[in-house]
């Protein structure tokens, strides 16, 4: 049995294998934990935060005031990726990934108590927001490590894009569980579902947290930090150093995800909104078709991780995006039949352009950056994204059809993103397959190494990264 602080840069190859499975099933129950309450969120959003935090507001307008806090969490995505891409590039990635899993499970607990218009008036949505950004925070630091913590464990190079496509799929679970909360709770009537039943699902993180926070306790850190550790090679300030020196993935990676991000949330946050108010179909009928939806990327998503492995992650990312942009109009327009069966399907099949985009998107973007900075670098060029596409994109929606009276400009808002992605992604430089372990491959120039400055710099505490 391998203690917490062993050597991991020189494991035998069957301990390696099972410290490799215990890494991907961290990474992807703690991200399922972490992603089950960002998605409750977005999924309760559109059913009764409008009615409960802005009750005097008119229809649309309560719904962009609601979304208009939805999108505080994507804002705070980047600080939150600020802040622990830092400390995860300079502790480890294990000691950060149980700090983001503290902050998110027990900001969300906490949205189960908030008062509501009628208690305290606007203050409710003032608290909320406040939770809102703290959620933000917690995920933009969760996504690196729970990449890297699966990724940095893999030997073969030929397998990355499936090992670091399981966090991605984690995501998908949490969506999964968090309708499935809400599904489960909203058997009971209108009236207590909107008065406490909501609560319910929120209060049910501070379980969840607890699982996840022993499931994290027992993984070891990964062989590429160890190293990085052992060999002194740890940035003083490794988010300067990641703008600083890869700006151009940074950005690359952002806008790469343009055709990802926004679709994603508008298919399973503008939908609820949409489907009510417009479609006039049942609360419940929704939740089912995104439940089935999510229960489909279950394969979807690890398939197309496994596919970016043997044909190249930016071929499957790009065909991805291209048929993203062009189902964005088949989506509205099976949805503006009225017929349930369409809508449904519409629903179901919604997510799988997303997902040939999400499960190779982990290792494309983790790929782009050197060790020392990939935690910082993979983090924010990741979740600057949700500031400029996932965050916006329902409050965009509701925006365009109020203004338009039409689904088609949606859909054209789709079809601009993906091109975005495309041109992005086209620019990106595909890794698939080579190694990662060094910063040869990564420089087009000589850099200065920004330990090499201090004379024997002494490593951060070993401890601190177990």
């Amino acid at each position: 049995m391998t203690k917490p602080g062993a050597d991991t840069t020189s494991l035998a190859p069957s301990e390696h294998r099972i410290q490799l499975r215990r890494a991907v099933v961290a990474s992807t129950i703690g991200t399922t934990i972490e992603w089950y309450d960002f998605f409750l969120y977005s999924t309760v959003t559109g059913l009764v935060f409008a009615k409960l935090f802005f009750p005097h507001s008119d229809p649309w307008v309560g719904t962009l005031e609601a979304f208009a806090i939805y999108a505080v969490g994507f804002i705070a995505r980047p600080v939150g990726a600020a802040i622990f891409g830092h400390f995860g590039d300079r502790i480890g990635r294990k000691s950060t990934l149980i700090a983001t899993l503290l902050l998110m499970g027990l900001a969300t607990a906490a949205v189960a108590l908030v008062p509501t218009y009628e208690s305290i008036g606007i203050w409710g949505a003032v608290i909320l927001t406040a939770l809102r950004f703290i959620q933000g925070v917690g995920v933009g630091g969760e996504w690196g490590g729970s990449v890297l913590m699966s990724m940095e464990w893999a030997r073969d190079n030929r397998s990355r894009g499936l090992i670091a496509s399981w966090p991605q799929f984690g995501a998908t679970c949490g969506l999964f569980l968090a309708n499935l909360a809400v599904l489960a709770l909203s058997q009971m009537s209108g009236e207590q579902f909107l008065a406490w039943g909501w609560r319910i699902p929120f209060a049910l993180s501070i379980v969840l947290v607890g699982l996840g926070l022993y499931i994290r306790l027992g993984i070891l850190e990964t062989p590429v930090f160890a190293r990085l550790l052992a060999e002194r090679k740890i940035d003083r300030t490794p988010m300067l150093s990641a703008i600083r020196q890869h700006p151009k993935e940074i950005v690359l990676s952002a806008f790469a995800r343009m055709a990802e991000q926004a679709p994603f949330y508008i298919f399973t946050a503008f939908i609820f909104s949409y489907g009510i108010g417009t479609l006039h179909v049942s609360r419940n009928f929704l939740l089912t078709a995104v439940l089935t939806a999510s229960v489909l990327s279950f394969v979807s998503i690890p398939l197309f991780g496994h596919l970016s492995d043997l044909y190249g992650r930016k071929n499957i990312y790009m065909a991805g995006a291209a048929v993203t942009g062009i189902f964005g109009f088949i989506y509205f327009a099976m949805l503006n039949t009225g017929s349930e069966p369409l809508i449904f399907l519409a629903t179901v099949l919604s997510l799988i352009p997303h997902d040939m985009m999400y499960g190779p998107q982990a290792a494309l973007i983790a790929e782009s950056f050197t060790g020392e900075l990939r935690y910082s670098g993979s983090s924010l060029g990741y979740q600057l994204a949700s500031v400029i596409a996932g965050g916006p994109a329902p409050l965009i929606a509701t925006w365009l059809f109020g203004t338009f009276q039409s689904s088609t400009a949606i859909a054209a808002y789709i079809a601009v993103c993906a091109v975005v992605s495309l041109v992005a992604t086209a620019l990106m430089i595909d890794r698939t397959g080579k190694d990662i372990s060094g910063a040869r491959a990564y420089d087009r120039r000589p850099r200065e190494d920004s330990t090499a400055r201090q004379p024997n710099p002494p490593p951060p505490q070993a401890s601190a990264a177990h």
